[in-house]
């Protein structure tokens, strides 16, 4: 079922209580997103909790971390419409895992591994304006929606039929406000990747920086990915690598290429050294339990509340077909 069609389904059922289709400012395009923005917020709210813990906790290293909010900050009141008033959050987690993410609602995190492989802050602000853009584009918020819209439009049909109540409906949002843990792991689309690179070097080059930082940021990612060592988290939870060089490196010569001849657009490397890897290097080695986290992507029921829900309901369909004469 395409956008269109989940869009007038849902208005035709009339439950605009928990679905909404709008047209987002970020990416001009409509969407049907079932949370509102403080749901957004609350789930990143009661997630990132968790997920500091899974990673190791916050690097203990105020300059560092300091160093990190402010380029986020910057990078986050380039955004669209109302997004700069997020209660935006950037978090340097103590892992050797080589990541970055990022909530609804605006909570943003980068593993130190990761901030160890870059070399300048244009780079760190391409990733954090990668996230930045799952945000504002509302990707979580899309993902989530498509996996709870069918049931929500199953249940719609039988209220309008008379066959049924909205449990569904009732339940779909304190599921997903009760149990945010993990979602950091929902797998984007290769769409939604590529839009979120398409919005990281707009918001890079807005606040300033050199966008051939995101071919290079890009590029020691994938370099790591095809070491033969375990590639890093970043491409298994953003995954579709094989083209996303390729686009940079377009829009490096068409949208950008103007941009290119301007030397006002900087790289600050020195900074970066001296407030990031040189203040990481005085830190003691994160623990190995750092290394890995309480999610496994092969395992749905990790991922966030309603996917356990959605592989509950499954498994009880299955029982009951199994027990039926």
């Amino acid at each position: 079922m395409n956008l269109k069609r989940i869009c007038g389904a849902m208005a035709l059922l009339l439950v605009p209580v928990l679905a909404g289709c709008s047209n987002n400012p970020t990416t001009g395009r409509s969407q049907f997103n079932m949370l509102s923005r403080s749901e957004e917020i609350a789930i990143g709210e009661e997630a990132k909790g968790q997920i500091t813990t899974d990673y190791g906790g916050v690097v203990a290293s105020a300059e560092a971390q300091g160093y990190l909010a402010d380029i986020g900050l910057k990078m986050a009141s380039e955004t669209e419409g109302d997004n700069p008033s997020l209660p935006w959050e950037f978090t340097l987690l103590d892992s050797k895992v080589v990541n970055a993410f990022a909530l609804p609602g605006g909570k943003t995190f980068m593993t130190r591994a990761l901030a160890e492989k870059l070399t300048d802050e244009a780079e760190l602000a391409f990733i954090m304006g990668h996230e930045i853009g799952h945000v504002t584009a509302r990707h979580q918020n899309e993902q989530i929606s498509r996996k709870i819209g069918a049931s929500v439009l199953i249940a719609g049909v039988a209220i309008a039929a008379g066959q049924s109540d909205n449990k569904t409906v009732q339940r779909a949002v304190p599921v997903l406000v009760g149990g945010a843990g993990g979602l950091y792991l929902l797998r984007f689309n290769r769409g939604q990747e590529l839009e979120a690179d398409k919005l990281g070097m707009r918001y890079m080059v807005k606040a300033g920086y050199d966008p051939r930082a995101a071919r290079d940021a890009m590029g020691v990612l994938e370099k790591l990915a095809s070491s033969g060592q375990r590639p890093p988290e970043f491409l298994s939870t953003h995954p579709y690598p094989e083209n996303r060089l390729e686009k940079i490196n377009e829009r490096l010569r068409t949208t950008y290429a103007e941009v290119l001849k301007d030397p006002s657009y900087k790289r600050y490397s020195g900074r970066y050294k001296r407030y990031m890897l040189q203040a990481l290097a005085l830190l003691p080695e994160p623990e190995a339990a750092a290394e890995g986290h309480a999610f496994a992507l092969s395992d749905t029921a990790s991922w966030c509340a309603i996917c356990a829900e959605e592989a509950r309901a499954t498994e009880e369909s299955k029982l009951r077909r199994k027990v039926q004469p």
